[in-house]
């Protein structure tokens, strides 16, 4: 490899490795040399290869696997598993397009947190109130897309359902006890996305360069506009997209008021 001057000796490295992965000298699924045969190859030293590896890995090109060494990543044409963002009710019984993923082989964890600078004004909350969590790992039995989902309930708000004695309910069932108890239901959405942390990134099973999308699905009753539940759920931005039903609104009586005088 000829070297560059006034350019880092590892970022050199990575070049000449991605030309040989887009070349197809390295195909997806081929497992790199070792550090010492590329640290060869290239004329450098182990620590310029692992900064030149850790690099590709945030480009998403290369995945280290624990105990087996460093991989081409197959590429990503877009995202295999599309979560329909969308709620059905008959009756009292409400349908969610992810009924599927609730196969009940996830093991839920319920434990009580207070609420933060995110969740509390999406509850309409002060910071600091108690709720009760339920906390699962969801799987798309058609695909295998992970996901982790939170059902977040304040206790202000269930304490005469069903849903403070049995928590680790699916969202479907808990929209069902709130529909029961009297409340018109509505939702709003929230959709963002950041870095997963390390925790999420290996449940999730994501590669270096995923990005996480971060959903909070508020359950709201309508009549007295006030949140009852909230859920947020963590998916990976290269494997899953989530799609929604848009209907327009009824503009308020004011507002048409407004336009008619113009």
């Amino acid at each position: 490899m000829a070297v560059i001057r006034n350019e880092a000796l590892h970022k050199q490295v990575a070049t000449a490795m991605r030309t040989s992965i887009t070349a197809g000298e390295w195909p997806p699924g081929t497992q790199l040399p070792t550090e010492t045969d590329l640290a060869t190859t290239y004329g450098v030293s182990r620590p310029t290869v692992r900064l030149a590896v850790a690099a590709l890995r945030t480009e998403g090109l290369l995945d280290v696997k624990q105990g087996r060494g460093t991989f081409v990543r197959d590429t990503v044409h877009g995202p295999s598993a599309t979560v329909e963002q969308s709620i059905t009710r008959h009756g009292i019984r409400f349908e969610t397009s992810t009924d599927a993923w609730w196969t009940g082989a996830e093991e839920a964890t319920v434990y009580r947190v207070p609420t933060d600078s995110i969740t509390a004004p999406l509850l309409g909350m002060d910071e600091g109130e108690m709720t009760i969590v339920c906390d699962r790992l969801l799987t798309n039995p058609a695909t295998g897309t992970r996901a982790l989902h939170r059902l977040m309930l304040p206790m202000e708000h269930i304490e005469d359902t069903p849903l403070v004695r049995t928590p680790d309910v699916t969202p479907a069932k808990a929209y069902a006890i709130l529909a029961t108890a009297g409340h018109d239901l509505t939702w709003r959405e929230h959709v963002s996305a950041r870095i997963p942390q390390p925790d999420e990134r290996s449940t999730l099973q994501l590669s270096e360069a995923a990005a996480l999308l971060v959903s909070h699905r508020v359950t709201i009753d309508r009549t007295q506009d006030q949140p009852l539940i909230l859920e947020r759920l963590l998916i990976g931005a290269e494997t899953a997209a989530l799609t929604y039903a848009v209907e327009a609104q009824q503009a308020p009586e004011r507002t048409r008021r407004a336009k008619a005088t113009q």
